[in-house]
């Protein structure tokens, strides 16, 4: 199987590439200065040229507060892009499975979002992805993966920040009340190259196994990597940012279930995991 990869030098397309070369698929991971995917030529020339059997298409604008302001630069890159590979792939009768988010959720309430759920983007991020989405499902059969709080070796990420600010805080203080699941790449890798390899095509939701809040995700990550710090718990309105969060990011994941895909780790097993690996790395 010939695999096209976006977002190569994200955390996530990294692991992916990674994860399929481990199933001795022939994978092409290409991140910005590969291929530029709002160019719709060049999209359709390395496509074809390529001629894939599948595309995950993990590249995506991640920078939800700069979002706000720089917002043709996301919708080209989140929506145009996406329309020029979904449109290539179906060109070639590629398989095609794109990485989406929580955040096309407003977050109210406390019931985790199935993926039949109404979305309502409360930022400009979220709505750029599920405009995504909604170009992917006119187009072709395919695969929408939603993640939430996403962490791997390949990256900036919480944990790393958390880690870094243990250095040379003892307190440091961190929101309480918006909830979710974090999801470890490698986990999630593993599943997007199992689904890939069938056609039950449709809405996922795909995150490590357990909820928690931001605060909740910093006191574990402290614990396991045996660092003391205090970890003030603060509300979403004593830590403004440009774009509104969803407190709510709780994903309910029983398709996965029903069509026979093995959910992911606990997360703090994943976070167990993604700790080990990064005491490797600094060796």
């Amino acid at each position: 199987m010939k695999i096209l990869v976006t977002g190569y030098t994200g955390q996530l397309g990294h692991d992916v590439v990674s994860e399929g070369k481990r199933n001795n698929f022939k994978m092409y991971g290409v991140g910005s200065n590969d291929l530029d995917i709002t160019v719709q030529q060049e999209v359709n020339r390395y496509v074809e040229d390529l001629n894939p059997d599948a595309i995950i298409h993990c590249a995506a604008y991640t920078a939800v507060d700069k979002a706000e302001d720089d917002r043709e630069a996301c919708w080209n890159v989140n929506v145009e892009g996406t329309k020029n590979l979904a449109e290539a792939a179906k060109k070639v009768g590629a398989k095609f499975l794109y990485v989406s988010t929580d955040y096309v959720f407003d977050g109210k309430g406390e019931a985790p979002f199935k993926e039949t759920d109404q979305t309502n983007p409360i930022n400009y991020y979220g709505l750029t992805k599920y405009e995504g989405e909604k170009i992917v499902q006119e187009t072709l059969d395919s695969f929408i993966v939603r993640i939430s709080w996403v962490f791997g070796l390949n990256g900036k990420n919480f944990i790393r920040t958390m880690l870094r600010l243990a250095d040379t805080n003892k307190e440091v203080s961190v929101v309480g009340d918006q909830v979710g699941s974090p999801t470890y790449t490698y986990d999630l890798a593993k599943l997007i190259i199992d689904m890939i390899q069938t056609e039950k095509y449709g809405v996922y939701h795909a995150t490590n196994e357990g909820f928690c809040s931001w605060a909740e995700f910093a006191k574990e990550i402290f614990k396991q990597s045996d660092k003391e710090v205090n970890v003030n718990v603060i509300p979403t309105e004593d830590f403004p940012t440009p774009a509104a969060r969803p407190k709510n990011s709780r994903l309910s994941k029983t398709k996965l279930q029903e069509n026979g895909f093995t959910r992911l780790p606990k997360w703090q097993d994943a976070l167990s995991h993604y700790l080990n690996e990064l005491k490797h790395e600094v060796k």
